[in-house]
This record gives C-alpha cells, sequence and structure tokens, in this order.
C-alpha cells in the first residue's frame, strides 16, 4: 500500500499522458480540431493578411447598383450582357460569374409574352414578340465574343440528373484525389446549357465551412462521381491564363514523402501558379479585412463616365451584397462576409504567393512537443512540487503559444497550441490530485467542527481560509431586506391551543421566502419570529444587489399569493375561518461593516451600520403608507429601471435626517406601462402641490388618486388626513415638507 501511495504521483499523470494522446490521435467529434481552429481563426483576427493590391476586383450588385439602375435583381440577361461586353471590351482578364443562371429569363420577349395573353388578347403583340432576340441568347453570344468568362454552378446531395459542362482538363500524380475530396454529391444545379456551352471556363462555387459554418478553406477541385471538377477559384486563374490542363500531385507522387500514408493532395499546378493545398485539396484563406478598393459597384459599368482601366488586366468576379440577395459566408474575421469575396481572396493570395501552410510534417512536431513535455512535467511533479511545476508548466504553455504565433505571423505555418496545453493542464491537475486530497481532509475537519454553528457559505469561506476565523469585518456597499407579517398577533391568537400548529404556519411561510431571496443570491441573516433579516452583496460580491434585492421583494409576494391559496383551500375543506398572511417589506442600500461579529468566545457572520437600521425602519413604513414594499433613496438610485413612485420625505423613528421613500410596485416592464406613468404622474404632482403648501390642488389630485388607483388607496387616504390637518394647522412658510414619523 506505500508502495502504491509512493508510485501515484507519477502514475496517474503518465496515465493521463497516455490517454491524451491517444485523444490527439482519434480526436473523437473533432473536439481538438475545432479548438486549435479556433486559435487559428484568433490568430486571424489579431494579425489579419495585409492588404495588397493584386489584380482582382469584385463588381458588386450591391443596393446602390439595383437603386440607381432601378431595377429588382435577377435582371434581364440583356443588361447581364452589356456588363460582360463592357467588361470584355475593358480589357478584363478573366470574367467571373458568382451566380447561376438555371432558369431561362422571365424577361424574354417570347417568355413574358404568354404572360400578358392571360390577362388580354394580345395575338399581334405576341408574335411581334417572338421575333425579338432572346435575352438568354443574347447573353451567350456575350459570353462567347468575350472569350474569357467562367460560369458558375452548385454541387448538390439531391440527383438532378445533369452534370455540368467540363473546359478543362486534369493531369494527376500520386494517389487518387477524389477519396480525399470534401462532400459527397449526386448532382448539380448549373447554368442554362446555352450559356455553359458558350463560356470559355466553368467552376463551382461550393463551400466547406467547419462545423460551425465559418468558411476557413476554399476547394480549388471536388468530384461529381468520377468526374473532376475546378471551383471558380481555380477556373478564373486558368481563364486568366489561358491554361488547360490542372495538375493535381498527392501523396505518392514524385518528390513527395508520404512514409507509405496515403495523406491525400499536396498541391495543385494552375498554368504557372503552384498552389499548396491541405489533404482536401483546398486553400486555407489568410483574410484581409474589409476593402472598399476591392469592390467595384455594378452600376458603374452603366455609367457614362466609366473609366476601363478600372478594370483592364484583372480578374473580375461578378457577385452580389444587395440585402436580400447575399450569400453571407462568415470569415474568422468577418461575420457577413459575401461568399464572393472568399473566392476573390483565394485567388488573391495564389497570385501574390502568400499561402497559410500546414505541411505534413508538422504533425510530428506537435507529438514530439507534446511527449516531451508531458514526461518533463511528469518528472517535476515528483521533485519540485506543484508550485514550481506550474510555473515551469505555464512556462511551457506560453512557449507554446508564443511559437504558434511566431510561425503564423512570419512563416506562414500553423502549429497547433492546442494540444500541448491541454495535455499539460492535465498532467499538472492530475499530479496536483493528490495534494489536494490531503488538503481537503484538513478542510473537513473545520467543516465538521464547525458546521453545527455557522451557515453552510460561511464555513466553506472558513475551510478555504481558516485565518479569517476571528472577530472583525470589512465596509460593503450593501443592500438590505426586511420583512415582518402585518398582524401577527393576531394570526398568533388562533393558535393559543395549537403551537404546533403556529409553527408549522411559520415554517410554511418562511419557507417560500426563504427561497425567493436565496435564488436571487442573497444572504439570509437571521430570522427572528416571523420576521426575516436578508442582504446582498456578502459575502459574495454582486454588483446587482439592489437589482436583486428588488426581485426578490417581488417575487415574495407572489409566493406569498400562492400560499395564501393554499392556505384558505385548506380552511375551506376544514370548515374553519381563513385569515390571509400579509407582510411589510423595507430596501435600504448602504455602506455597513459585515463579518465575524460577537465575542471571543462565540460569533456570527453578520452586519453593523446605519443603512441596517434604516431598512427596519422602512418595513415598519409599509402599513402607514398602505404599500407592500417601501425603499430608501439610494436603492431607488441603485435599481433604477423598477417602477417605483414617491412616497414622502420623512425622518424615521430615532432619526434626525429626512430621506425619500420610494414604493417599489413592479419590475421594468410595469414601469413601461401607461397605467403605471399616469400613477407616477399624478403623484409627483401631488407631492409638489403638498409641498408648496398648495391644499386644494393636492386635495384633488390625491381624491383623483383614491378614485383611480385603488390598490393606493390607503396612500391618499392618509394624505388627505394631512391635508385636511395642515389646512386648520398651516406649518408656516419655512416647512420643508418632512413628515416627522413616530412610530418604527
Amino acid at each position: 500500500m506505500r508502495v502504491l501511495r509512493r508510485l501515484l504521483p507519477t502514475l496517474i499523470p503518465s496515465l493521463v499522458l497516455f490517454l491524451a494522446l491517444v485523444l490527439r490521435y482519434f480526436d473523437p467529434g473533432g473536439l481538438l480540431l475545432d479548438f486549435r481552429t479556433t486559435v487559428f481563426d484568433y490568430y486571424q483576427r489579431f494579425a489579419p493578411r495585409e492588404y495588397v493590391e493584386a489584380p482582382v476586383r469584385i463588381v458588386d450588385i450591391d443596393d446602390e447598383s439595383l437603386l440607381r439602375l432601378g431595377m429588382q435583381w435577377p435582371w434581364p440577361r440583356i443588361h447581364v450582357a452589356e456588363m460582360v461586353s463592357t467588361l470584355a471590351n475593358s480589357g478584363a482578364a478573366a470574367i467571373v460569374f458568382d451566380i447561376v443562371f438555371a432558369e431561362p429569363d422571365r424577361t424574354s420577349p417570347g417568355n413574358i409574352g404568354p404572360v400578358w395573353a392571360l390577362t388580354s388578347d394580345i395575338s399581334d403583340l405576341r408574335a411581334q414578340l417572338e421575333r425579338l432576340p432572346d435575352h438568354d441568347q443574347l447573353l451567350a453570344e456575350a459570353i462567347g465574343a468575350a472569350g474569357s468568362v467562367v460560369t458558375g454552378f452548385i454541387l448538390t446531395s439531391e440527383v438532378t440528373g445533369k452534370k455540368p459542362v467540363v473546359r478543362g482538363t486534369f493531369a494527376l500524380a500520386g494517389d487518387d484525389p477524389k477519396p480525399f475530396l470534401r462532400g459527397y454529391y449526386r448532382g448539380a444545379v448549373t447554368s442554362l446549357d446555352i450559356l455553359e456551352e458558350a463560356a470559355t471556363g466553368n467552376g463551382t462555387f461550393n463551400f466547406s465551412p467547419g462545423s460551425d459554418l465559418v468558411t476557413r478553406t476554399v476547394p480549388l477541385v471536388l468530384a461529381l462521381g468520377d468526374q473532376l471538377y475546378p471551383s471558380i477559384t481555380a477556373e478564373a486563374l486558368r481563364v486568366a491564363q489561358g491554361a488547360r490542363t490542372y495538375i493535381i500531385k498527392s501523396s505518392g507522387a514524385s518528390g513527395e514523402t508520404g512514409f507509405g500514408e496515403s495523406t491525400g493532395v499536396n498541391h495543385i499546378k494552375i498554368g504557372d501558379f503552384i498552389v499548396p493545398t491541405n489533404a482536401h485539396g483546398e486553400i486555407t484563406v489568410h483574410y484581409t479585412r474589409h476593402r472598399p478598393e476591392r469592390y467595384l459597384p455594378a452600376w458603374k459599368l452603366f455609367s457614362s463616365d466609366f473609366d476601363p482601366d478600372e478594370v483592364a488586366g484583372q480578374i473580375i468576379l461578378i457577385g452580389t451584397s444587395a440585402s436580400g440577395l447575399r450569400d453571407i459566408r462568415p470569415s474568422p474575421i468577418n461575420p457577413v462576409m459575401p461568399g464572393v469575396e472568399a473566392h476573390a481572396q483565394a485567388i488573391e493570395q495564389i497570385i501574390l504567393g502568400h499561402f497559410l501552410k500546414r505541411p505534413d510534417w508538422t504533425e510530428g512536431v506537435e507529438w514530439l512537443f507534446v511527449l516531451s513535455l508531458g514526461i518533463g512535467l511528469i518528472l517535476l511533479l515528483g521533485t519540485l512540487g506543484a508550485l514550481w511545476s506550474a510555473i515551469i508548466g505555464f512556462t511551457a504553455l506560453l512557449g507554446a503559444f508564443g511559437a504558434s504565433w511566431y510561425s503564423y505571423r512570419e512563416l506562414l505555418l500553423l502549429f497547433d497550441p492546442v494540444t500541448p496545453s491541454i495535455t499539460a493542464l492535465l498532467i499538472y491537475l492530475s499530479g496536483s490530485l493528490i495534494g489536494y486530497l490531503r488538503t481537503e481532509a484538513e478542510k473537513k475537519q473545520v467543516r465538521g467542527a464547525f458546521a453545527q454553528y455557522l451557515s453552510p457559505a460561511l464555513v466553506e469561506q472558513l475551510a478555504a481560509d481558516p485565518s479569517r476565523l476571528k472577530l472583525g469585518g470589512e465596509t460593503r456597499n450593501m443592500t438590505f431586506l426586511f420583512c415582518d407579517v402585518r398582524g401577527f398577533t393576531t394570526v398568533s391568537e388562533q393558535f393559543k391551543s395549537n403551537p404546533q400548529g403556529l409553527t408549522q404556519l411559520i415554517n410554511r411561510f418562511l419557507t417560500p421566502m426563504t427561497d425567493a431571496i436565496l435564488e436571487r443570491r442573497g444572504t439570509i441573516d437571521k430570522y427572528m419570529g416571523d420576521c426575516i433579516m436578508a442582504f446582498w452583496n456578502a459575502p459574495l460580491a454582486n454588483p446587482r444587489h439592489a437589482d436583486d434585492a428588488c426581485e426578490s421583494a417581488l417575487a415574495m409576494l407572489e409566493r406569498l399569493k400562492l400560499l395564501n391559496a393554499a392556505l384558505e383551500a385548506e380552511a375551506r375543506a376544514e370548515n374553519r375561518p381563513f385569515h390571509p398572511l400579509n407582510i411589510g417589506i423595507g430596501l435600504n442600500t448602504g455602506d455597513c461593516v459585515v463579518g465575524n461579529m460577537g465575542s471571543q468566545q462565540r460569533f456570527d457572520y453578520s452586519v453593523l451600520g446605519d443603512a441596517v437600521n434604516l431598512a427596519s425602519r422602512l418595513e415598519g413604513q409599509s402599513k402607514t403608507y398602505g404599500v407592500d414594499v417601501v425603499i430608501g433613496e439610494s436603492t431607488r438610485q441603485a435599481a433604477k429601471n423598477w417602477a417605483c413612485i414617491e412616497l414622502d420625505l420623512i425622518a424615521v423613528k430615532g432619526k434626525k435626517e429626512a430621506v425619500r421613500i420610494f414604493a417599489l410596485l413592479g419590475d421594468a416592464s410595469v414601469a413601461q406601462s401607461a397605467e403605471f406613468r399616469e400613477i407616477a404622474a399624478r403623484q409627483d404632482a401631488m407631492l409638489a402641490a403638498y409641498r408648496r403648501q398648495d391644499w386644494a390642488e393636492a386635495e384633488r389630485l390625491a381624491r383623483d388618486g383614491v378614485a383611480r388607483a385603488g390598490h393606493l388607496g390607503e396612500l391618499y387616504e392618509l394624505y388627505l388626513e394631512r391635508i385636511a390637518y395642515f389646512r386648520d394647522n398651516p406649518p408656516g412658510a419655512d416647512w420643508d415638507g418632512v413628515f416627522v414619523a413616530t412610530s418604527k
């Protein structure tokens, strides 16, 4: 047993290292891959690719173009043909459509005539329309005349019975690339035959986004059955160069070392460009931030002052960013990037020779680093202890992320810092487990000694930090709640001969009230018979303590309704009278000392301060003003969104300084209601008249309040009594409107 105890600090971390390596190899659910790609995404956000001008532009069918040209999308193909001719005549190197023209143009003369014929006899006009040229034919002629147009199609998982036209040819070196390509496609949505036949190139604009739908890669080649198809990214480069063949080099080809493994596609040659890819024939896009100079609004092509130099020698991709038409493809740095921009940025990188790479050998380097780091930490844990091992492990993690970041920034290499980090963390945690268990055994002794005297929250704090087991406290801004049952003496009289029944009733009352407080991060200080004292923002910090206290007070009222309903049903079933429970609540916010209060022999976790005393006084005033919840001015200032009305300017018993008090009537939704706004406006006006001794106006508003705000009737009756008194006994010109309370 002793031998096992000595070996545990080494055996457990060694087992964790083995499991980490197994996890790295199999990566169930792609968990580590997701973590790794997330880190690489953050790299791009922190340091995106710097924009360097390349001969690539996007002709954008944006909202402004739709507005300026006065045409909704899809435009008549005759206008698309005009765009093609303008670009071709301006010397565009390639014209690429990120759009599928899958259906005949509905605005063609031959197609629009039958639509008109549904409403009237247009036999003569229809014959004339049919003699006009077809828009699709005109577009096909413009495409054929341009000689450098790439049409687009979408590969789908549904069988469509149609295959796209293949313009380029493929030469393969090494393993067959098709098993490595992403996606299983069974059909395609293509442009019209007449357009595909006229085009010089034809490519797919499918993407292979991650599980989070973020587009990190752009494929250069995909497969439908046994046929390979290029993407519009690849076709744009091929057509712009006048090349005919793609050369795909995979594992097993001459010059490619796979150590007997089929690792997939290595690179693709497109004309003069050799493009390194991942195993799936994709290029990892190194994004720049949005650059307006990359875009050319489509309306400019129809403008009389269009400058052909803007597109001469450029690869032009035609896409859309118009609202309702956008092909949104979130990227690591732009959640609303048009899909056409991903193709444009990929083409830019290929032309500039700028590639993010993750070669095959990076896997071996990462495995070696994980193994070395794991073994080193295991040895250190047994000799240096947890603290130094943590320092060294943390330094190693910083080194892993630092090396990964340097490789990304300076070498454009993507190294995984996640797996070493997770491995080191798990090894450190497992190696510290035994020490943790020893510490927990000591804490258990503290819990056992004090659990029967102190609150669970305080016991846990003492167990974590035994040095706090002493007298003293700290000053905090807190919110306090006092709740008391109104008329409890009357309720108690019903149980003169049944004290157990009274105890059960109090327990049934205190339980839901306590739950309402604890569920909103409150701390119960004490129970005093039917009274509850609670506070917020201690022992745990709570920046919204005033809001939580207000929410708790309203929740207590709602739960009291449910309790009264249950008690009434029980009384009716037992054929005895029912007396509902009613409560008053006081809330106040202020600075108090909170901590261990008492003597050297016995103490408790509690609070001291003037703000606590005022909260208790406010609870007593709830009966005076006929409202359920009274809050102090400081609570009102801290919880500004709640439905509150000012009650009075009052000097509570035992205090000379006057404070403004408010009634809490509801939450933020109530505060926005028209009914509450009317009540608040009336109350403000009544108080203003009352304080300036305009007794007639104050009386009128108070009587209106009695008539129209029934649940505040007691409040307005109180003010009517005061107004009547002051009419007979004027308070004098120097009266400040303060009411001095004579009762708690």
